[in-house]
């Protein structure tokens, strides 16, 4: 204890006698002190997080659109075609008329008898425009209901009374044959009246000419296609009229279409093979016969009645509706909402009741 005080005594006695140095060497450790308390503070301060790299901004390229033809609800290339103008055209079915042109192209086609049983198609035209049609022939009133809906022009030749009263009264597009001759030719390797063809290179041109460029109308709903599991409709057959003009069907489910045949053969289109529409619709009509210039048929086509779809491999049985000749043709289900076609071809025949037949399997 002693050496202890005497030691304090020492270093008071020392820093006494030294107080300048002695100043100096505590203000030293007191630095060296506050150094290394300040460093340590430092030292465990926790590390800032480096500040995130920005996030590179994913630029999305919205899909390019979709357009839809309101003729036969098939894609096609641009918005422009889906407001191209809708033509009609009258075409012959008699054997001496066959095998027609242009037909397998048709986005809808219509098909009624016209006279003696003979059968005749109204086809419809807007995405596929085929450059060779024909052959041309006349027109009847029931194709006009058929197709005022369309905003359509309608290519014949001549016509019944009733037919061409409509069709000059100045509400439609005609481009009747008998007031446009160069826009129709006779061919050479067929005989009158079994001869008269177009091409969409004239038509086109002649609607051009006309102002008839574009056409508003209101199509059938249309959807994809999809085929049946287990088709119930793979064989379809439908008696119009005689043998030369009764149809047949059989469903290709690789192709989703119907193959059809006529008068017992593959029915062909000249330059593009055998005609299969995506669906395949039988109206059943009334038709009786009636003087006009000569006697006529007359079907009834607007009010209501019974019809078959088939589409998918399967056969929809529903009601068809017209509300008036301006009206489109409408296909209701039991509940009465529309039924959506696929997309695609689509073959409509008038059946008359009584006489024509409808089967399936």
């Amino acid at each position: 204890m002693m050496h202890h005080q005497s030691l304090w005594a020492r270093c008071v006695a020392w820093i006494n006698s030294h107080r300048r140095l002695a100043l100096a060497i505590g203000g030293a450790c007191l630095l060296l002190l506050s150094a290394l308390i300040t460093y340590l503070v430092i030292a465990n301060q926790p590390k800032p997080m480096p500040a995130p790299k920005p996030q590179a901004v994913k630029k999305v390229t919205p899909p390019p659109p979709v357009y839809y033809s309101p003729l036969t609800g098939s894609k096609v290339a641009s918005e422009a075609i889906t407001k191209q103008a809708v033509t009609a055209i009258m075409i012959e079915n008699s054997p001496d008329a066959r095998p027609q042109s242009g037909v397998k192209d048709a986005g809808i086609v219509y098909e009624a008898i016209a006279e003696g049983g003979i059968t005749r198609f109204l086809t419809l035209h807007q995405e596929n425009k085929p450059q060779l049609i024909g052959p041309v022939r006349s027109l009847r009133m029931y194709y006009v209901d058929w197709l005022a809906p369309y905003n359509a022009s309608v290519a014949h030749i001549g016509g019944s009374a009733a037919a061409l009263a409509e069709i000059r009264n100045g509400n439609y597009r005609d481009i009747d044959q008998f007031f446009n001759a160069p826009s129709y030719w006779r061919a050479t390797d067929r005989y009158a009246p079994h001869n008269v063809y177009t091409s969409f290179e004239r038509l086109d041109a002649l609607n051009q000419a006309k102002g008839y460029t574009s056409s508003t109308f209101k199509g059938f709903l249309r959807v994809d296609g999809k085929p049946a599991p287990t088709p119930t409709a793979s064989t379809v057959t439908i008696n119009i009229s005689g043998p030369l003009y009764n149809s047949s069907y059989t469903y290709d489910a690789a192709t989703n279409t119907y193959v059809r045949s006529q008068a017992g053969a593959p029915h062909l289109d000249r330059e593009a093979g055998q005609i299969s529409p995506s669906v395949v619709i039988a109206l059943r009509v009334n038709m009786t016969r009636v003087f006009e210039d000569g006697y006529r048929e007359s079907i009834v086509t607007t009010g209501t009645g019974t019809a078959v779809v088939f589409q998918n491999g399967t056969a929809i049985e529903c009601t068809w509706r017209k509300n008036s000749r301006a009206d489109q043709l409408e296909l209701l289900d039991a509940a009465g909402a529309p039924i959506s076609l696929v997309r695609g071809q689509t073959w409509i025949s008038a059946v008359p009741n009584g006489s024509g037949s409808v089967s399936w399997r």
